[in-house]
């Protein structure tokens, strides 16, 4: 059986922490799409982890853990990433990685930052990790894949060709050095002696194992607000955040995806630029970053300061729905304890008329929240199992948000650990 686990608003919902969870019960892991732009923060027996490429399953002594064919592969950071799990007292992940996927290159890195160096005050606000250019590059069929590095004749060509191009932008509009053909070559073979040990026919692969009955995790990166073509456009990753996308970004056929865990933050919060329509500031935004996640709202991979929110009903149940969700995983619930009463956004002004549904980027820019007050619940609910022993309050908050978004929230995150979920019978769930 497969399951996808994939988030329903900007990235940083909790996926990681769901994921490892989930992947107790899983055979299977599978990274399908996105680079090392993003991490998943994961704390389990072995300490507190940011992961960046590998899936949040490696911790796993009877999981594999697949870098599907729709990442973005950085060799060298894969790579170190092992040893930081390894140097850690971590057992030695078994991870296998698609002939077919991609990798970026040294000069992906510089081309992202030397445009956002162009771009200035109108930069994207990249981490800077060579994801656009790595896409780019991708469909404008100039990429690299991993199975390309163990024919050297045929790189040298390519290297060559490719370069031309690269080397005349570097010159002529960042004024930055040219690369040497056959240094690029040499670190590429560099790269093919890392990855060697890995490569593997991952569709082949993958459709043994679904014969075979196994359940496969496919952990997506970033949330649907963040997706090319649903998203907040052109504030967006560069590869599809949907689970319909896990499909192509693993190679299994569509219809084996049968469950679609959907996760929402109990607040809202944000990394880069773009609408976010119930982002709160000033102090207000500084408690809530500080209480929240595991340690305060800071990026896992640029450590940069997360912007905060309030929950967003319009975007929750748009990000649900494009998604396929079967069940919502609802984290991070345990941080609004400080709260005498905690506002939602259950609508969008735009234009003096309100609105539940979530519109393109242009009309999203001059949307204004309409929030909506509930009381707090003003304790710690850390380490409570049962649903029915959370304070009426709360249950309140969650069923509340349930209604609006319209679908079913069967597992609540009330801490960081592994143990720290609360799983519950929702009436939506069919």
């Amino acid at each position: 059986m497969v399951k996808a686990v994939v988030g329903a608003n900007w990235g940083d919902e909790g996926k990681g922490k769901i994921t490892d969870m989930m992947a107790e019960n899983a055979d299977i892991i599978i990274r399908f799409q996105g680079g090392a732009n993003a991490g998943h923060t994961i704390v389990n027996n072995y300490g507190k982890f940011a992961l960046h490429t590998l899936p949040s399953g490696v911790f796993y002594n009877h999981t594999t853990s697949i870098i599907g064919n729709g990442v973005a592969l950085n060799i060298p950071l894969l790579i170190e990433e092992i040893k930081s799990l390894t140097d850690r007292n971590v057992p030695k992940p078994h991870i296998l990685v698609s002939d077919r996927a991609q990798i970026v290159m040294p000069y992906h890195i510089l081309f992202d930052q030397y445009e956002e160096e162009r771009l200035g005050k109108n930069s994207f606000g990249s981490t800077k990790s060579g994801i656009a250019p790595f896409y780019s590059d991708k469909y404008a069929k100039i990429g690299f894949q991993v199975s390309e590095l163990f024919d050297e004749e045929y790189l040298k060509g390519k290297i060559s060709r490719v370069l031309e191009t690269k080397n005349v932008i570097l010159e002529h509009l960042y004024h930055k050095p040219v690369i040497d053909e056959n240094e690029l070559l040499n670190t590429l073979k560099g790269y093919r002696d890392m990855i060697e040990p890995y490569v593997c026919d991952i569709s082949a692969y993958l459709d043994r194992a679904i014969k075979e009955n196994k359940t496969i995790l496919l952990e997506g990166q970033l949330g649907t607000l963040k997706d090319p073509d649903h998203g907040i456009y052109p504030m967006v990753t560069s590869s599809s955040t949907l689970a319909g996308f896990g499909a192509i970004g693993a190679g299994i056929p569509p219809y084996e995806i049968k469950e679609i865990v959907t996760v929402c933050k109990a607040y809202s919060s944000a990394v880069g630029s773009g609408a976010f329509v119930s982002e709160i500031f000033g102090d207000e935004a500084d408690e809530l970053r500080h209480r929240g996640g595991d340690g305060g709202e800071y990026g896992a991979t640029t450590g940069r300061p997360r912007r905060m929110g309030w929950f967003d009903c319009v975007a929750s149940k748009y990000g649900c729905r494009l998604q396929g969700t079967t069940d919502v995983a609802f984290t991070v619930l345990d941080v609004l304890g400080y709260l005498d009463e905690i506002p939602v956004c259950v609508g969008y002004e735009i234009d003096g008329e309100v609105t539940t549904d979530f519109p393109v980027t242009i009309k999203l820019e001059k949307a204004k929240p309409v929030l909506k007050k509930l009381p707090g619940w003003k304790t710690e609910i850390r380490g409570i199992k049962r649903y029915e022993e959370l304070p009426e309050n709360c249950r309140n908050y969650i069923e509340f948000i349930e209604k609006e978004i319209g679908y079913p929230i069967t597992m609540i995150s009330n801490g960081p650990g592994r143990e720290d979920i609360i799983y519950r019978e929702s009436p939506l769930k069919k």
